[in-house]
């Protein structure tokens, strides 16, 4: 009543060994460690440390792959990780209009570095920034107001300045969209 049927396709056993090698390929890519393995490296684990020694080593390692796992979650912009002054819509989209838009900012240390040898093109680098920062800030109010009313603007005006005036490959959260893509509608 409950068997197989009979009239159902059959495989040949040269069929089901390739199907197994095909599964075991996929997935995490090394065997399931047996009862014994598994039980010795939780024993392992769980095993108290013998001196101060080891104890201060377990928990260097402890912390340092909490450091690291921190620290891939803010590059990857992760919200559980993020700061305090990088969390919320508002600041991902602040992040987002500033990345997506070509600043005159970003070429400012590096036209610095030439200043030191041109002392004359000190005051018109100046004077481009300025008025750049000063359009970052009147556009990205107005893109504030319209996507987010109810919201609180304050310090991104400061959060939008400072990610602009640093170096593209050098900014935390990493930047997610390339200059020019378009920003999505909701941020919520």
């Amino acid at each position: 009543m409950f068997g197989r049927s009979k009239s159902g396709p059959t495989t040949s056993p040269e069929e089901t060994v390739v199907d197994a090698d095909a599964r075991h390929t996929q997935g995490k890519g090394r065997p399931t460690p047996t009862r014994k393995e598994a039980e010795a490296a939780a024993k392992a684990r769980n095993k108290p440390a013998r001196s101060r020694k080891e104890q201060a080593q377990r928990q260097r390692a402890a912390r340092a792959e909490q450091t690291r796992k921190m620290r891939d979650g803010m590059k990857s912009g992760d919200e559980r990780y993020l700061l305090a002054r990088d969390k919320g819509p508002v600041r991902r989209f602040t992040r987002d209009f500033v990345d997506v838009r070509f600043s005159f900012a970003e070429v400012v240390i590096p036209l610095m570095l030439i200043s030191l040898i041109v002392p004359n093109l000190v005051v018109p680098v100046f004077a481009v920034l300025l008025v750049d920062l000063v359009i970052l800030r009147m556009r990205l109010r107005k893109q504030l107001k319209q996507r987010f009313p109810d919201e609180s603007y304050k310090g991104t005006t400061f959060y939008a300045i400072t990610r602009a005036m640093q170096l593209r490959f050098l900014r935390l959260p990493k930047t997610a969209r390339r200059i020019g893509e378009p920003l999505p509608e909701h941020y919520r």
